[in-house]
């Protein structure tokens, strides 16, 4: 009985952090392309499938590790960015995200060419702990950003900081980080779950849940191509073959941490890259055709496997699959996406605290010596640079060079790749 009970409430907190990385986004995407209420809802349902549904498939038959597939931090920048350039180019939101769609149908395709074919693995040797290292503390940078606006209450027009908002979200992103530091058995092991919990009912007693009426049906499939049919541009085939490149990085990066967390160091397979690989073109399919952000790879699994020190893959396909059944049902959709924003993003900054540690580590297995701080200093002041700079600085530019050079994680981790790989380490004199 005491294993039954233990088994339920690890997929319940798997469950809990699934949804806590997937309820952010689309918020996000609704305020970044003005959808309505009814769109973002419409836009939670199909995210909460194509990240059960896909992390199960990976969880199965991808790289089978216990790693949430959800939305991309580095998809994020890329809706942002085209967003921005597609105004720019006289085109609507439906247009814009309708590019969108290709994009990620053609990155689907190079990611699956690199699986089939077994080339993933063969680039490997472009993946060194300092590429990595970087790559994992250039995403969390990149995202904290996001998830601290969300814990201030910074969303759509609101600009001013929320601060009983932000004090509640502080306090869940305390909680998390304390129980998961302190606490002992079980309240240690669900120190996510726990910390959502608390903070969902103090934000809902000192500010209150407040969510539009809006009639729905009780029992609904996701909608295929929500945003109209993909727009095969060939100007973002460019953006699709190096973001393809990219997430490899994040395939490695993800295996690496978790890994590491379940083993106690990093290891993986070449066939389990090339699958991983190949489920993640498939994937990319999945979110072309359900009409959400992406899904990749989350190393942020890693953190909330040390944070919990649940390592344990059945939980978590379980979880996986419960969180597909939800999406059919869209009143049990919109009572889950009643999650505070600010609390959601509170327990996410609480588990990327574990992830920035990891990209640290990385990067410290090797001796830091001129070279490679030098790399580290140059794609670091680069990309975060870019991070801060606001679109309309690229104005006058290309399409197509906007898309690329406008985003700091995407910049900052190819500057570390190229410096790596052209910039070789000095060979020791042979000694007499």
């Amino acid at each position: 009985m005491r294993k039954v009970t233990g088994t339920s409430l690890e997929v319940i907190q798997w469950f809990v952090f699934l949804l806590a990385s997937s309820v952010a986004f689309p918020i996000v995407i609704g305020s970044i392309f003005d959808l309505s209420f009814q769109e973002i809802s419409g836009l939670m349902q199909r995210t909460f499938f194509v990240v059960g549904i896909t992390s199960f498939l990976q969880g199965m038959f991808g790289h089978r590790l216990p790693i949430m597939e959800g939305p991309a931090g580095l998809w994020i920048s890329i809706f942002t960015v085209m967003a921005y350039t597609g105004s720019q180019a006289g085109n609507n939101s439906t247009e814009t995200l309708q590019m969108l769609e290709g994009a990620m149908l053609w990155t689907g395709i190079f990611l699956l060419i690199f699986g089939v074919f077994k080339l993933a693995h063969r680039v490997l040797f472009v993946f060194t702990p300092l590429v990595t290292g970087a790559f994992l503390f250039l995403l969390t940078v990149q995202l904290s950003g996001t998830f601290l606006k969300g814990m201030l209450g910074i969303q759509q027009n609101v600009e001013a900081i929320h601060l009983p908002a932000a004090g509640v979200a502080f306090l869940t992103f305390f909680l998390v980080l304390g129980l998961s530091i302190f606490g002992k058995g079980s309240v240690k092991s669900y120190a996510v779950l726990l910390g959502v919990a608390i903070g969902w009912v103090i934000y809902a007693v000192v500010i209150g849940i407040h969510q539009p009426a809006v009639s729905v049906d009780t029992f609904s499939l996701p909608e295929w191509f929500a945003w109209g049919t993909p727009s095969f541009d060939w100007s973002v085939i460019p953006l699709a073959f190096i973001t393809a490149v990219i997430l490899l990085s994040n395939i490695v990066a993800s295996v690496v941490a978790v890994s590491h967390s379940l083993y106690g160091k990093p290891t993986y397979t070449y066939s389990q890259l090339d699958r991983g690989s190949s489920f993640l073109g498939i994937t990319h399919g999945f979110s072309a055709l359900f009409s959400s952000v992406a899904n990749v790879s989350l190393a942020s699994s890693s953190g909330f496997i040390n944070l919990t020190g649940q390592k344990k893959k059945r939980p978590f396909l379980y979880a996986s699959f419960i969180l597909i059944v939800i999406s059919f049902f869209p009143p049990l959709v919109a009572f889950i996406s009643g999650i505070p924003s600010p609390v959601a993003n509170a327990a996410l900054l609480a588990t990327f605290v574990q992830l920035m540690g990891l990209g640290l580590g990385n990067l410290a297995s090797e001796e830091l010596n001129q070279r490679r701080l030098t790399i580290l200093g140059v794609s670091f002041l680069i990309g975060i640079g870019i991070m801060f700079l606001p679109p309309e600085v690229f104005k006058g530019m290309p399409a197509i060079a906007q898309n690329l050079l406008s985003n700091g994680l995407l910049i900052g981790t190819v500057l570390v790749i190229l410096l790596e790989q052209f910039w070789k380490e000095p060979h020791a004199p042979a000694e007499d």
